[in-house]
């Protein structure tokens, strides 16, 4: 069984990510997957390059239970999150969420939920490098309407 969680420098090919997810599972009707991948600009600056750390044990610890959540929350079979740290440029591929499910919209609900608690809650560290030099940013968006549409309050997540 391939692992729930992966943080890696090394990029990901989603194809293979979701054959393992799905792993020969009969039961599965709808696979949801989301990329999301480094953009050029943040903030109306230029970014030239992103720069994400997090403490190894932790973030998928951190991860994991919120995949836990998920499963208690929809009807879902498996999922996966597969994020990159290290130095990545404009168009390089950062996050990748896969869920199973017998039908679509369960699929979709934990996909989005995972990703609303990967940008808000999960513990990254991101520099970004500009024009202006490099800047740490708040790699967990504060997105008080995201964490709300689940029930979460930004105080207690």
């Amino acid at each position: 069984m391939t692992a729930r969680v992966s943080i890696q420098t090394a990029d990901f090919i989603l194809a293979d990510e979701i054959a393992a997810l799905r792993s020969d599972d009969k039961r599965v009707g709808a696979v949801c997957s989301f990329i999301g991948t480094v953009r050029d600009r943040n903030d109306g600056l230029t970014v030239s390059s992103m720069e994400l750390e997090h403490y190894p044990g932790m973030t998928e610890k951190a991860i994991e239970a919120m995949i836990d959540e998920a499963m208690l929350r929809f009807d879902i079979f498996g999922a996966r999150v597969v994020h990159r740290v290290g130095l990545l440029q404009p168009l390089d591929q950062v996050v990748m969420v896969g869920v199973t499910s017998a039908h679509r919209g369960e699929s979709f609900k934990a996909c989005e939920f995972l990703m609303d608690y990967l940008k808000t809650q999960a513990p990254f560290w991101k520099k970004e490098q500009t024009p202006e030099g490099a800047r740490w940013v708040d790699a967990r968006v504060s997105d008080d309407a995201a964490l709300a549409k689940w029930g979460i309050s930004a105080n207690n997540a």
